[in-house]
């Protein structure tokens, strides 16, 4: 309560703008339908007569397109807004994804594919920067937290879902993502409308100016934030995916079946922190739960390729997803603090997609050939190593909630 005059005034709790609550409703469903081709490509690839190589090339060429395209994605964000950028991005991947069903060569699944990449960049890097944007300082981490969320969640529904769907037909689910996409632009776009995403106005009120990527690469904090999204890319995204299934089958010598438990352990122990991260990092600062969640991940990756016991396996995934969760939502805030409240930096989300994209690239490649010439052990270190790296440079980093940076 605070006085105004003799009359106490109640001071309204700080909420989450509704956009906050759409961008994340957006996130889920994306995910969701995300998840229901991934399950499909591969195989769907295979039918076309070609090798595992050329398969796994089509699955490359999406993820190879969203590095490539994400500084344009950020350029593009400062010129014409964030709105027009992410209602942009969502219907090129709707047409793409559609266009997969009805592919006739291998080829076309190729081209498809880098244009859905170039699309998933322009709608990620945009809705990005609207979270930031939109949500209060002091709530950035909270805001992140539950964005995570809801790409996790998505993400575990969505495969299930596309399970079932490659019983009718291996084309049904690339048809049905995109119909998800239409409907998740016909319903957020006009939600979304009125947040200031729109187009810059030379008329209008001046709006705080934009960070480019030249100017946050000199904060250490941007810096340690791009060490560390590049080591989470290569350790979450990269090599996890790429090492844990083969460990599974060929060190522990389980059924297939063990690799989907131990990718959906990760993924319970990353869910469990994701939003406690988020408090954490809004209450007592940004470096605190993403020093502890580097150093638990960076242990406890380190130490899979050497576990015997399929059950210590187990335990070692959720440690790691745990450590995990914990850095994601304090990592997207301090970006944020770094860009400004208010302020346009689509150059630099665009920078720190870039790192975490890099790093899911190079992480499978890398951290493969090591394992094949001297064993799963050394590559989960190396692994682990780069979280470490992450690590020292938020160790040197300073704070960047408002409430509590120098």
């Amino acid at each position: 309560m605070v006085e105004s005059g003799s009359l106490p005034v109640a001071v309204r709790p700080e909420r989450l703008p509704r956009a906050i609550w759409v961008l994340v409703g957006a996130s889920f469903m994306i995910a969701v339908g995300f998840g229901l081709v991934a399950p499909t490509l591969p195989v769907f690839v295979r039918t076309f007569d070609v090798g595992i190589t050329a398969a796994s090339l089509v699955v490359s060429a999406f993820a190879l397109a969203r590095l490539v395209f994400a500084p344009a994605a950020g350029g593009l964000v400062g010129r014409i807004g964030e709105l027009r950028v992410y209602m942009a991005g969502l219907v090129v991947v709707a047409v793409t994804s559609a266009g997969m069903a009805f592919a006739a060569e291998y080829w076309h699944l190729i081209v498809l594919r880098l244009l859905g990449g170039v699309g998933s960049t322009m709608f990620t890097i945009s809705a990005l920067s609207m979270l930031l944007r939109l949500a209060p300082p002091t709530m950035r981490g909270r805001a992140s937290g539950m964005w995570a969320t809801g790409f996790l969640l998505g993400n575990i529904v969505g495969p299930l879902l596309g399970g079932a769907l490659i019983v009718v037909s291996l084309r049904a689910p690339f048809l049905v993502y995109a119909a998800m996409l239409v409907v998740v632009t016909a319903v957020s776009g006009p939600m979304l409308r009125g947040t200031g995403g729109g187009r810059p106005d030379p008329g209008g009120p001046a709006a705080p100016p934009a960070l480019g990527f030249r100017e946050a690469v000199g904060h250490r904090a941007y810096r340690a934030a791009l060490v560390a999204s590049f080591g989470n890319g290569w350790a979450v995204f990269g090599a996890r995916v790429a090492l844990v299934p083969l460990v599974v089958t060929e060190s522990l010598g389980l059924p297939d079946a063990w690799s989907g438990i131990a990718l959906a352990v990760f993924a319970a122990g990353n869910a469990a922190t994701l939003l406690a991260a988020g408090r954490i990092a809004d209450r007592i600062g940004r470096r605190p739960p993403m020093l502890v969640g580097l150093a638990v991940a960076a242990v406890a990756t380190g130490v899979l390729g050497y576990v015997a016991e399929p059950w210590l396996f187990l335990a070692a995934c959720l440690v790691a997803g745990l450590g995990s969760g914990l850095v994601n939502p304090p990592l997207n805030a301090a970006v944020a603090d770094v860009i400004g409240p208010g302020a346009r930096g689509g150059t630099v989300l665009a920078g720190f997609q870039m790192a975490s994209d890099l790093g899911a690239i190079l992480g499978p490649v890398l951290a493969g050939a090591l394992a094949e010439v001297v064993g799963y052990g050394p590559a989960f270190v190396v692994t682990g190593a780069v979280l470490a790296v992450g690590w020292v440079f938020w160790l040197r980093a300073p704070e960047t909630l408002p409430a509590k940076a120098g």
